[in-house]
């Protein structure tokens, strides 16, 4: 399954691409429909515009053939559209409450228990998933959600990464703290890089139509910064608001590319 995405992931840019070149194409192309009436070995070529028909004389063959591909690309680029359709309803779908995430989820299958060997990270990081370390204590009462690997998070978008990072092997602490300066942080995620062992930091917001929320994450970013935790280098961070949730393709495409290469 995660193969099939992983291509799907790839392969939506290029339609994206190819459906903005083919409507480009198609607006230097003269409206309208190309209709051909064949009679014996005769061939005519009529203009429609849904109404009425106009001949096309064999002396305005370029009119002919600029209609015959505004029809062939206006084919292709139905058939891109549905392709897109049907990439983003797998998108929608593929969530954190699909069967093979409940398989995980609901310890009281049985099942969590058999598969854990399949996900088990190397021995030289056990140890650190293994150490204790200090977690945030704040609103205990907000840890509503259950990861594939047992623990609570805060909303059901950390309960995706979590869940990716875990079926990908890589090592992870949630709410772990970070002191920078005289500030203590505590990032969603601290990670443990599976090939270099470095560690990065991933913070997801939420909240984004809260103009407070933006103003504090903003200035939260900007003491990573300060300290050396750059975004896209050791600071990596997702947003949603109401109207765009956290996009599964976009935390598989950055797990790939951090994490898996």
């Amino acid at each position: 399954m995660f193969q099939l995405f992983t291509d799907l992931t790839k392969k939506s840019p290029a339609i994206d691409q190819k459906i903005n070149e083919i409507q480009n194409q198609l607006k230097c192309l003269p409206e309208g429909k190309l209709t051909i009436a064949h009679n014996g070995k005769n061939t005519k070529w009529y203009q429609s515009d849904g109404q009425n028909r106009k001949y096309i004389p064999k002396s305005n063959r370029t009119l002919a053939e600029q209609l015959a591909l505004r029809k062939y690309l206006s084919l292709v680029l139905e058939e891109l559209l549905q392709e897109k359709t049907a990439i983003s309803f797998y998108n929608r779908h593929r969530s954190i409450e699909s069967k093979s995430a409940l398989l995980l989820q609901d310890s009281s299958l049985g099942y969590s228990e058999l598969l854990s060997p399949y996900f088990q990270v190397p021995p030289s990081h056990t140890a650190w998933l293994q150490e204790n370390y200090d977690r945030s204590s704040r609103n205990p009462e907000n840890l509503i959600y259950k990861t594939v690997n047992g623990i609570l998070v805060r909303s059901k978008s950390e309960a995706l990464i979590a869940m990716l990072l875990y079926t990908n092997k890589i090592p992870f602490r949630y709410e772990c703290a970070l002191t920078l300066g005289d500030i203590k942080f505590y990032p969603d995620f601290t990670i443990l890089h599976p090939k270099t062992d470095r560690i990065f930091y991933w913070e997801h917001f939420g909240l984004m139509d809260s103009p407070g929320y933006r103003q504090n994450i903003f200035s939260k970013q900007q003491v990573y910064a300060t300290h050396g935790i750059l975004p896209t280098i050791q600071l990596l961070t997702t947003y949603e608001s109401q109207m765009h949730p956290l996009n599964t393709e976009l935390v598989e495409k950055m797990i790939q590319y951090y994490f898996l290469q």
